[in-house]
């Protein structure tokens, strides 16, 4: 997404979109908006052109990339090594927290670290207290189901996630009401194969992963999550970026047309 200055001008005024907005901190609207923006998915500007830049900052970044993948491969490298359970889920803890703790130490904002380190001690606590490995894994496969089954019911009601989402990151109207691109057959068309997209994301993760699972082919299994996760998760938005461009376009791109 494109670079916004926010800085106030010498006029006082701010070029700040949703600033009247965050001048109303209950907002119900406005925090629900910021909520969407800061988040991965957010990163689908509609109209916007993707690159590879934009796609990196809606994975994280490269230390939101370390933070997602080295406690992953940690466990899986002491696991193959060691086959034993304690290292194998301690160490990806310990990870963790050097990460929390660098952006604490940097004034850099937790809320990454400190959801990254609370999965992985979960995960690591339902190993630890069953003794068997490959409930590590428990807490992922439970997430994914539960956003499977929301990207559902939103199908099932004909309010496609991504479509909401499109819904708040698009601009009001002249008259300061918002889009509803449910009135548009191709938009709606695209948002809810963009929205099905989502849906082969997670039902692939659980079709591979809970017979892993059940066998306990823990190594393959946290090999498997390794691919299926950034990996999967950037293509499949680059995808829905794509998707979500072919019905946004920026006005300068079709006054050129």
């Amino acid at each position: 997404m494109p670079d916004h200055d926010d800085s106030p001008r010498p006029d006082g005024v701010t070029d700040d979109p949703l600033a009247s907005e965050r001048a109303e901190p209950l907002s119900l609207n406005a925090q629900l908006r910021d909520a969407v923006r800061n988040a991965g998915i957010g990163q689908v500007a509609p109209g916007e052109a993707p690159s590879g830049r934009a796609l990196l900052t809606a994975v994280g970044g490269v230390r939101g990339l370390a933070e997602s993948v080295l406690p992953g491969l940690a466990f899986l490298v002491v696991y193959a090594i060691t086959k034993e359970l304690v290292p194998s889920v301690v160490i990806p803890v310990v990870i963790g927290a050097v990460f929390v703790v660098l952006r604490l130490l940097q004034r850099q904002s937790l809320a990454m670290s400190l959801a990254g380190i609370l999965g992985v001690a979960i995960s690591a606590g339902l190993a630890l207290v069953t003794g068997k490995a490959e409930s590590n894994f428990i807490p992922g496969i439970v997430i994914n189901a539960v956003w499977l089954v929301g990207l559902l019911v939103t199908l099932a009601i004909r309010r496609p996630l991504i479509g909401l989402i499109v819904g708040f990151l698009l601009p009001p109207d002249a008259d300061g009401s918002h889009q509803d691109w449910r009135a548009d057959p191709a938009k709606r068309r695209v948002l809810t194969v963009a929205t099905w997209i989502w849906v082969g994301l997670f039902a692939v993760r659980l079709l591979i992963e809970i017979p892993l699972y059940v066998t306990a082919q823990v190594e393959l299994l946290a090999g498997i999550k390794l691919i299926t996760g950034v990996p999967l998760y950037a293509a499949v938005l680059w995808v829905t970026w794509l998707l979500v461009r072919t019905v946004f376009r920026r006005e300068d791109d079709t006054a050129a047309v």
